[in-house]
């Protein structure tokens, strides 16, 4: 598994599939994909956001940055 797919739960997945056995059920099991996803994007994204405020801080506490 990549280090980018690790959040996925592979089996919960699978289940929630074999249980969607009509439209709705198969609707909501790809909203909830899509939801999950993009929930794990956002995480991601703020983390990285404090990693660059982290690295700013430490710049101008070492006072490298020019900023």
């Amino acid at each position: 598994m990549s280090k980018q797919d690790a959040g996925f739960d592979f089996h919960r997945y699978r289940q929630l599939l074999a249980e969607a056995d009509d439209e709705t059920k198969r609707l909501a099991f790809i909203d909830l994909l899509i939801k999950e996803r993009a929930k794990e994007r956002l995480e991601a994204q703020r983390a990285s956001d404090r990693d660059a405020m982290t690295a700013t801080t430490i710049a101008r506490v070492l006072g490298t940055s020019r900023a």
